[in-house]
Protein backbone atom coordinates (compact mmCIF):
# COMPACT_ATOMS: atom_id res chain seq x y z
CA UNK A 1 0.00 0.00 0.00
CA UNK A 2 1.12 3.45 -0.63
CA UNK A 3 0.41 5.00 3.22
CA UNK A 4 0.02 8.51 1.89
CA UNK A 5 -3.46 7.50 0.60
CA UNK A 6 -6.35 9.43 2.04
CA UNK A 7 -9.14 9.28 -0.20
CA UNK A 8 -10.45 6.57 -3.23
CA UNK A 9 -12.75 8.00 -5.84
CA UNK A 10 -14.85 5.41 -7.13
CA UNK A 11 -16.09 5.39 -10.75
CA UNK A 12 -19.37 3.53 -10.53
CA UNK A 13 -20.37 1.40 -14.09
CA UNK A 14 -17.95 -0.69 -15.43
CA UNK A 15 -16.19 -0.37 -11.83
CA UNK A 16 -17.86 -0.12 -8.48
CA UNK A 17 -21.21 -2.88 -9.51
CA UNK A 18 -21.23 -5.78 -11.04
CA UNK A 19 -21.84 -5.94 -14.79
CA UNK A 20 -25.50 -6.55 -13.30
CA UNK A 21 -25.48 -3.40 -11.96
CA UNK A 22 -25.30 -5.04 -8.28
CA UNK A 23 -23.25 -3.79 -5.76
CA UNK A 24 -21.63 -7.12 -4.02
CA UNK A 25 -20.78 -7.64 -0.46
CA UNK A 26 -17.34 -7.80 -1.31
CA UNK A 27 -17.72 -3.80 -2.45
CA UNK A 28 -19.51 -2.92 0.66
CA UNK A 29 -17.00 -4.54 3.47
CA UNK A 30 -14.09 -3.12 1.40
CA UNK A 31 -15.62 0.52 1.55
CA UNK A 32 -15.97 0.07 5.51
CA UNK A 33 -12.55 -1.28 6.03
CA UNK A 34 -11.36 2.09 4.50
CA UNK A 35 -13.66 3.87 6.41
CA UNK A 36 -11.56 1.95 9.47
CA UNK A 37 -8.73 3.02 8.12
CA UNK A 38 -9.55 6.16 8.48
CA UNK A 39 -9.65 6.38 3.99
CA UNK A 40 -12.27 8.76 2.57
CA UNK A 41 -14.29 7.13 -0.20
CA UNK A 42 -16.07 8.91 -3.39
CA UNK A 43 -18.08 8.51 -6.00
CA UNK A 44 -18.26 9.94 -9.14
CA UNK A 45 -20.36 9.20 -12.38
CA UNK A 46 -21.89 9.94 -15.67
CA UNK A 47 -24.91 9.05 -13.84
CA UNK A 48 -27.41 11.74 -12.58
CA UNK A 49 -27.92 12.55 -8.81
CA UNK A 50 -30.87 10.21 -8.13
CA UNK A 51 -29.32 7.53 -10.18
CA UNK A 52 -26.45 7.18 -7.52
CA UNK A 53 -29.24 7.68 -4.65
CA UNK A 54 -29.04 3.68 -3.50
CA UNK A 55 -25.36 3.31 -2.82
CA UNK A 56 -25.47 6.23 0.00
CA UNK A 57 -26.68 3.82 2.52
CA UNK A 58 -24.96 0.51 1.97
CA UNK A 59 -21.49 2.23 1.11
CA UNK A 60 -22.48 5.23 3.89
CA UNK A 61 -21.16 7.88 1.42
CA UNK A 62 -20.52 11.20 2.95
CA UNK A 63 -18.17 13.14 0.40
CA UNK A 64 -19.60 14.91 -2.16
CA UNK A 65 -21.16 12.45 -4.82
CA UNK A 66 -20.57 14.20 -8.56
CA UNK A 67 -22.74 13.41 -10.88
CA UNK A 68 -22.54 13.90 -14.80
CA UNK A 69 -19.12 13.75 -14.24
CA UNK A 70 -18.62 16.36 -12.47
CA UNK A 71 -21.27 18.41 -14.22
CA UNK A 72 -23.55 18.32 -10.42
CA UNK A 73 -21.97 18.16 -7.48
CA UNK A 74 -24.40 17.05 -4.08
CA UNK A 75 -24.33 15.94 -0.70
CA UNK A 76 -25.75 12.33 0.33
CA UNK A 77 -29.41 14.34 1.06
CA UNK A 78 -28.95 15.38 -2.98
CA UNK A 79 -28.86 19.23 -1.98
CA UNK A 80 -26.74 20.68 -4.55
CA UNK A 81 -23.55 21.91 -3.77
CA UNK A 82 -22.11 23.23 -7.35
CA UNK A 83 -23.06 22.41 -10.90
CA UNK A 84 -21.69 23.64 -14.13
CA UNK A 85 -23.83 23.36 -17.33
CA UNK A 86 -23.28 23.08 -21.04
CA UNK A 87 -23.74 27.07 -22.69
CA UNK A 88 -26.88 27.00 -23.86
CA UNK A 89 -26.23 28.09 -27.26
CA UNK A 90 -24.22 24.48 -28.08
CA UNK A 91 -27.18 22.06 -27.04
CA UNK A 92 -28.97 22.33 -29.88
CA UNK A 93 -25.84 22.07 -32.50
CA UNK A 94 -24.51 19.24 -30.01
CA UNK A 95 -27.78 16.94 -30.49
CA UNK A 96 -27.77 18.35 -34.10
CA UNK A 97 -24.23 16.46 -34.44
CA UNK A 98 -25.61 13.62 -33.05
CA UNK A 99 -28.10 13.17 -35.48
CA UNK A 100 -25.66 13.48 -37.74
CA UNK A 101 -24.21 10.70 -37.14
CA UNK A 102 -26.74 8.40 -36.15
CA UNK A 103 -27.14 8.69 -32.27
CA UNK A 104 -30.05 9.85 -30.74
CA UNK A 105 -29.75 12.41 -27.88
CA UNK A 106 -30.83 12.79 -24.36
CA UNK A 107 -31.17 15.51 -21.99
CA UNK A 108 -30.31 15.86 -18.06
CA UNK A 109 -31.71 19.09 -16.31
CA UNK A 110 -31.37 19.28 -12.88
CA UNK A 111 -32.98 16.13 -11.73
CA UNK A 112 -35.17 15.73 -14.61
CA UNK A 113 -33.88 13.16 -17.87
CA UNK A 114 -35.37 13.95 -21.51
CA UNK A 115 -35.94 11.64 -24.01
CA UNK A 116 -37.80 11.66 -27.57
CA UNK A 117 -38.08 7.82 -28.15
CA UNK A 118 -39.13 5.70 -25.51
CA UNK A 119 -38.45 2.38 -27.27
CA UNK A 120 -35.12 4.04 -28.25
CA UNK A 121 -31.59 1.88 -27.85
CA UNK A 122 -30.74 1.69 -23.88
CA UNK A 123 -33.63 3.46 -22.51
CA UNK A 124 -34.65 0.47 -20.87
CA UNK A 125 -31.88 -0.42 -19.48
CA UNK A 126 -30.58 3.04 -18.43
CA UNK A 127 -34.27 3.28 -16.86
CA UNK A 128 -33.44 -0.05 -14.91
CA UNK A 129 -30.25 0.97 -14.16
CA UNK A 130 -30.45 4.97 -12.23
CA UNK A 131 -34.16 3.55 -11.16
CA UNK A 132 -36.68 6.28 -12.49
CA UNK A 133 -38.21 6.86 -15.62
CA UNK A 134 -37.34 9.71 -18.04
CA UNK A 135 -39.47 12.28 -19.21
CA UNK A 136 -41.29 11.79 -22.90
CA UNK A 137 -41.15 15.05 -24.75
CA UNK A 138 -41.72 15.88 -28.58
CA UNK A 139 -39.15 18.07 -29.23
CA UNK A 140 -36.06 19.67 -26.82
CA UNK A 141 -37.40 23.42 -27.98
CA UNK A 142 -37.29 24.74 -24.43
CA UNK A 143 -34.67 22.72 -22.78
CA UNK A 144 -31.52 24.41 -23.92
CA UNK A 145 -30.72 26.51 -20.98
CA UNK A 146 -29.23 24.22 -17.38
CA UNK A 147 -28.25 21.68 -19.51
CA UNK A 148 -25.74 19.28 -17.17
CA UNK A 149 -25.30 16.70 -19.79
CA UNK A 150 -26.09 15.71 -23.16
CA UNK A 151 -25.92 12.24 -24.28
CA UNK A 152 -25.46 10.56 -27.63
CA UNK A 153 -26.94 6.87 -27.56
CA UNK A 154 -26.59 4.35 -30.41
CA UNK A 155 -25.57 0.40 -30.76
CA UNK A 156 -22.97 1.55 -33.79
CA UNK A 157 -19.96 1.64 -31.69
CA UNK A 158 -18.12 2.92 -34.11
CA UNK A 159 -20.78 6.00 -34.98
CA UNK A 160 -20.42 6.87 -31.35
CA UNK A 161 -16.49 6.58 -31.70
CA UNK A 162 -16.34 9.14 -34.85
CA UNK A 163 -19.20 10.94 -33.38
CA UNK A 164 -16.95 11.14 -29.71
CA UNK A 165 -13.89 12.74 -32.34
CA UNK A 166 -16.26 15.41 -34.07
CA UNK A 167 -17.69 16.92 -30.60
CA UNK A 168 -14.03 17.02 -29.35
CA UNK A 169 -12.93 18.92 -33.07
CA UNK A 170 -16.11 21.22 -33.26
CA UNK A 171 -16.34 21.62 -29.61
CA UNK A 172 -14.01 20.71 -27.67
CA UNK A 173 -13.30 24.49 -25.85
CA UNK A 174 -16.51 24.75 -24.84
CA UNK A 175 -18.02 21.57 -23.37
CA UNK A 176 -15.63 18.13 -22.39
CA UNK A 177 -17.07 15.30 -24.70
CA UNK A 178 -16.12 11.46 -23.79
CA UNK A 179 -17.56 8.04 -23.72
CA UNK A 180 -18.78 6.63 -20.51
CA UNK A 181 -19.99 3.17 -22.14
CA UNK A 182 -18.96 2.04 -25.87
CA UNK A 183 -22.49 3.33 -26.86
CA UNK A 184 -22.25 6.22 -24.46
CA UNK A 185 -21.42 9.61 -25.72
CA UNK A 186 -21.37 11.79 -22.32
CA UNK A 187 -21.14 15.61 -23.26
CA UNK A 188 -20.55 18.22 -20.36
CA UNK A 189 -19.04 21.56 -19.35
CA UNK A 190 -16.09 21.68 -20.05
CA UNK A 191 -14.50 21.97 -16.44
CA UNK A 192 -17.26 18.69 -15.82
CA UNK A 193 -14.88 16.29 -16.09
CA UNK A 194 -13.92 13.31 -13.54
CA UNK A 195 -9.96 15.10 -13.30
CA UNK A 196 -11.83 18.58 -12.20
CA UNK A 197 -13.44 16.16 -9.39
CA UNK A 198 -10.46 14.47 -8.24
CA UNK A 199 -8.99 18.57 -7.56
CA UNK A 200 -12.62 19.64 -6.19
CA UNK A 201 -12.23 16.98 -3.81
CA UNK A 202 -8.53 17.37 -2.71
CA UNK A 203 -9.51 21.22 -2.22
CA UNK A 204 -12.35 20.48 0.01
CA UNK A 205 -10.44 17.80 2.29
CA UNK A 206 -7.34 20.03 2.20
CA UNK A 207 -4.93 16.82 0.51
CA UNK A 208 -2.90 16.74 -2.14
CA UNK A 209 -3.72 15.19 -5.07
CA UNK A 210 -0.66 12.56 -4.72
CA UNK A 211 -2.94 11.05 -1.61
CA UNK A 212 -5.84 10.45 -3.76
CA UNK A 213 -6.52 6.76 -5.21
CA UNK A 214 -8.66 6.33 -8.38
CA UNK A 215 -10.48 3.72 -9.93
CA UNK A 216 -12.17 3.70 -13.15
CA UNK A 217 -12.63 1.62 -16.26
CA UNK A 218 -13.17 3.88 -19.37
CA UNK A 219 -11.64 6.66 -21.15
CA UNK A 220 -13.27 9.64 -19.33
CA UNK A 221 -11.97 7.80 -16.33
CA UNK A 222 -8.22 8.30 -17.55
CA UNK A 223 -9.09 12.27 -16.75
CA UNK A 224 -8.98 11.42 -12.99
CA UNK A 225 -6.01 8.92 -13.29
CA UNK A 226 -3.83 12.28 -14.09
CA UNK A 227 -5.09 13.89 -10.48
CA UNK A 228 -3.99 11.09 -8.55
CA UNK A 229 -0.89 9.40 -7.04
CA UNK A 230 -2.10 6.23 -7.25
CA UNK A 231 -4.77 5.07 -10.93
CA UNK A 232 -6.39 1.71 -11.05
CA UNK A 233 -7.69 0.23 -13.99
CA UNK A 234 -10.33 -2.55 -13.92
CA UNK A 235 -9.59 -5.61 -15.62
CA UNK A 236 -12.53 -4.79 -18.04
CA UNK A 237 -10.81 -1.62 -19.28
CA UNK A 238 -9.70 -1.48 -22.53
CA UNK A 239 -6.16 -1.56 -22.98
CA UNK A 240 -5.45 1.96 -23.89
CA UNK A 241 -7.42 2.99 -20.48
CA UNK A 242 -5.37 -0.07 -18.27
CA UNK A 243 -1.93 1.54 -19.85
CA UNK A 244 -2.94 5.15 -18.68
CA UNK A 245 -3.43 3.58 -14.98
CA UNK A 246 -0.12 2.42 -12.36
CA UNK A 247 -2.21 -0.27 -11.14
CA UNK A 248 -4.54 -3.15 -13.12
CA UNK A 249 -7.29 -5.26 -11.09
CA UNK A 250 -9.40 -7.95 -12.07
CA UNK A 251 -12.79 -7.63 -13.72
CA UNK A 252 -15.99 -5.90 -12.25
CA UNK A 253 -17.71 -9.75 -12.86
CA UNK A 254 -14.82 -11.16 -10.69
CA UNK A 255 -14.74 -8.43 -7.68
CA UNK A 256 -12.28 -6.11 -9.16
CA UNK A 257 -13.47 -3.25 -7.12
CA UNK A 258 -12.91 -5.40 -3.50
CA UNK A 259 -9.77 -6.73 -5.04
CA UNK A 260 -8.20 -3.19 -5.64
CA UNK A 261 -9.00 -1.99 -2.09
CA UNK A 262 -7.66 -5.39 -0.42
CA UNK A 263 -4.31 -5.02 -2.74
CA UNK A 264 -3.49 -1.86 -3.69
CA UNK A 265 -5.04 0.49 -0.73
CA UNK A 266 -5.73 -0.95 2.64
CA UNK A 267 -2.79 -1.06 5.07
CA UNK A 268 -1.46 -4.73 5.25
Amino acid sequence: MDKTIKLLLADVDGTLVTPDKVLTDRAIEAVRKLGEAGILFAITSGRPPKGMSMLIEPLNISTPIAAFNGGIIVNRDMSVIEQRTIPDDLVVPVTELNTSFGLDTWVYRGADWYILDPKGPHVARETATVRFEPTVVGSYDGLTTDVAKLVGVSDDLDAVARASQAAHDKFGDHVAAARSQPYYLDVTHPDANKGAVALYLARKYSISTDSIATIGDMPNDVLMFAHSGLSIAMGNASLEVQRAARRVTTTNADEGFANAVERFILPG
